[in-house]
């Protein structure tokens, strides 16, 4: 039985205390010598040896490619939520370098000896399998809550989560017997026996009791991969590979580990047998058609969704997909929970012209393409469509040091931007929220800490790298598709995907960072004096507000966070002492300090975001009276949490209206409301409304068809039209506050 597995080698080092560099030499010369994996048997109880652990993340940190795995772990001495832990975190540590295999036990007395619980054969399988489900449970990131597990000698509950791994660490089972057999092929990832304990037949008879086990399971036999701990067969490097290739075509053997210590014969087996085995079993496979590559898991393909080619994805585009490793980690975004059908991961403008192919043959399917995956407005994720994550494309180079020209990935995020020009003494505005990515804010507008005194992000835009519909890939700039690079600067998730954005930066030093808090009786007077003082003051002040509902029995408290472009703090305190003046400070903060010291305040670990925020948003010229009154009796009705002003205005200003699709010049705040039942935030947001004109695409998650006519003035909104006819007729991009392709009269 041939199941088609990739061949692997790999070496057997005893863990020897005795001369303790050795193991480790002998690992730098595995990896030398090609192997692609090094192990070492576990015997805690066993004085002579190194303690295993120990010696895989010394040996993790002495090399740089070879995978790692014990060989086999000692289950009864190893608490499997501590294994979980520490495997995840070997593996991040060595760059997903390594693989897990379990043993259930043996050598009952010496564990006993070490404080171990002594166990029947048949105790010591549901041991194991008790401590494969705890590991896999912590393993799995994609929930919040804690994990349980209720097993008669491992169980775990409420147990926090993670880390999780760099990839899906394989779980190998030491196996013989009946029972530890079926249970490699009901929940293994590979079998792990050594060649000089089995008789003739064994091997085959194994496979055959895996295969009916997995088989049962609803599993594929070739899920799981056949390891087998070999020693040197024959002296002659031919003939060693001869007796090998039998094994691999007959019994399935996927990885040979070679027991021995002896460098010359580690280099002889990754540099003479290896090559030659692989080149036996590549010959036979060929003529009897046999297919070599993974198999994807059973599990894996009960998952996919309908109406998606899986198999139609181009090779060598990372395609994840709900079943895969992984998926819990990319599925949904900062604020929502997502269950797209496949998430497409490129790495070059070529790939995500792919990308957008494989997008076009599904036509009727829900299209996201996500940068930083914040997308308060939801459309980084969908429910069984397809999403283009663009993360890979994160680079941040100095194109031109003397313009202080700059180019920068979608994928970036703002905190890694802010710290990379921070190296320069420049800055570029982006929001307030590190972890935001550029893609989405930069095709938008970018309301910023310094959009006073420097405008919007947009505004600093020289150039951008497009992939369009039709998979073309074009630059545009005020020269060359000049409507198109219009268009980018407000309204860019319309018409392509941004593979690179060209910004001119500016001087920024030191800023005086303040985060302030009152304690408010009179919100409307509050809310109108942040407005007359925000619009008198001068541009280096650029500060947001923040206010929720009510608490039962506690004071209003509203929160001012921002930034004076200044490091003299005489000048940093006497922009701020005004709003000192309006009520009450509960608490304050303000402080020197770097723009990229500011924005470096994200997590950018993966998003698990749940259920469905409702976000509206909108922009006014002033903070009037009856806005200010209007908006505090929306706050007090409990139904919006989170209210914020954003300051715009100044800079933002000095651009003239058609210069880029964000068209709302002259307004000098955009106002946003989150709440959590979308029917109670739209009744009170429509108090609101009669008090904005214009509204900012990125905050707000509504999907009313006139909200497009809110972003955009009607004269904007027709040389949209225009442009989305020219370059995406057919609507690829649909899936993003969607503009209507105007229609050729002729």
């Amino acid at each position: 039985m041939d199941y088609g597995h990739a061949l692997e080698f790999g070496a057997f080092i005893t863990p020897a205390a005795a001369n303790p560099d050795v193991p480790v030499l002998l690992s730098q010369a595995a990896e030398a010598s090609g192997l692609d994996l090094v192990t070492f048997q576990d015997h805690p109880y066993q004085p002579a040896f190194l303690d295993t652990w120990t010696l895989m993340s010394f040996v993790a940190a002495r090399t740089d490619s070879i995978r790692i795995a014990p060989n086999v772990l000692n289950v009864p001495l190893r608490p499997p939520a501590v294994v979980a832990r520490a495997a995840a975190s070997l593996d991040l540590l060595s760059g997903g370098r390594f693989d897990l295999a379990l043993g259930s036990g043996g050598f009952w007395d010496a564990i006993e000896a070490m404080g171990g619980g002594r166990l029947t054969p048949g105790q010591a399988v549901t041991a194991l399998e008790e401590a494969i489900d705890v590991i896999r449970e912590l393993w799995d990131t994609s929930e919040r809550r804690g994990a349980f597990t209720d097993g008669q000698y491992h169980r775990v509950h409420g147990a926090k989560r993670g880390p999780s791994p760099a990839h899906r660490i394989p779980i190998w089972i030491g196996a013989y017997k009946p029972r530890m057999l079926a249970l490699t092929g009901r929940k293994g990832d590979g079998w792990l026996p050594s060649l000089g304990y089995m008789k003739p037949g064994d091997l085959a008879r194994g496979n055959a009791a895996i295969d009916t086990a997995a088989q049962s399971a609803g599993r594929d036999p070739r899920e799981i991969r056949r390891l087998l701990n070999v020693g040197q067969l024959a002296a002659d490097p031919r003939e060693f590979a001869e007796r090998l290739t039998q094994l691999a075509l007959e019994d399935g053997i996927g990885t040979f580990i070679l027991a021995g210590d002896d460098p010359r014969l580690l280099q002889s087996f990754g540099q003479e047998v290896a090559p030659a085995v692989r080149e036996l079993v590549a010959r036979e496979r060929g003529a009897r058609g046999t297919v070599e590559g993974p198999v994807r898991p059973a599990a894996a393909l009960a998952a996919r969704r309908e109406g998606i080619a899986y198999d139609d994805v181009p090779a060598g585009l990372t395609a994840i997909e709900p079943g895969d490793f992984g998926y819990g980690d990319v599925r949904s975004t900062y604020m929502r929970g997502g269950a797209p059908g496949i998430v497409l991961q490129p790495d070059s403008p070529a790939q995500v012209a792919e990308a957008v192919a494989f997008a076009r043959r599904h036509p009727g399917l829900p299209l996201a393409v996500r940068s930083g995956g914040h997308g308060i407005s939801g459309r980084s994720t969908n429910d069984g469509g397809i999403v283009i994550d663009l993360r890979r494309l994160d680079a941040i180079e100095v194109l031109d040091e003397d313009r202080r020209l700059v180019r920068i990935g979608p994928g970036a995020r703002w905190m890694q931007v802010a710290a990379a020009l921070g190296e320069h003494g420049w800055a570029l505005t982006s929001g307030d929220y590190g972890g935001v990515g550029v893609g989405g804010l930069a095709t938008a507008g970018g309301i910023g800490f310094l959009a006073r005194e420097h405008g919007l992000t947009i505004d600093h835009l020289r150039a951008v790298e497009v992939v369009l519909a039709d998979g073309s890939i074009v630059r545009a700039d005020a020269d060359t598709h000049s409507e198109l690079f219009w268009a980018a600067r407000g309204a860019g998730g319309n018409i392509g995907i941004v593979m690179a954005f060209e910004f001119e930066v500016d001087e920024v030093g030191d800023v005086g960072w303040a985060q302030l808090a009152f304690e408010v009786d009179d919100l409307a007077g509050f809310l109108e004096g942040y407005g007359r003082i925000v619009e008198g003051s001068p541009r280096d002040l650029t500060v947001f507000l923040l206010a929720g509902g009510p608490r039962p029995g506690q004071p209003q408290v509203v929160q001012l966070y921002g930034v004076v472009d200044s490091d003299d703090p005489d000048t940093i305190i006497a922009r701020l002492q005004p709003f000192a003046e309006l009520a009450p400070l509960v608490q304050q903060s303000v402080q020197v300090a770097s723009y990229a010291q500011i924005m470096a305040n994200a997590d950018l670990g993966p998003q698990h975001g749940a259920g469905e925020p409702h976000s509206r948003s909108g922009l006014i010229e002033h903070v009037t009276p009856a806005f200010a009154e209007t908006a505090a009796r929306m706050l007090a009705s409990g139904a919006i949490p989170f209210f914020q002003l954003r300051a715009v205005g100044g800079a933002v200003a000095d651009v003239a209206e058609d210069a880029t699709a964000y068209a709302h010049r002259s307004a000098n705040f955009s106002v946003v409301a989150l709440g959590s039942d979308a029917q109670r935030l739209d009744a009170q947001w429509q108090t609101l409304a009669g008090h904005t004109a214009g509204m900012y695409l990125s905050f707000d998650s509504s999907e009313r068809p006139e909200r497009i006519a809110e972003a955009f003035p009607p004269a904007t909104l027709e040389r949209l039209r225009a442009v989305k006819a020219a370059y995406d007729p057919t609507c690829v991009f649909r899936d993003n506050f969607a503009i209507e392709p105007a229609v050729d009269a002729a």
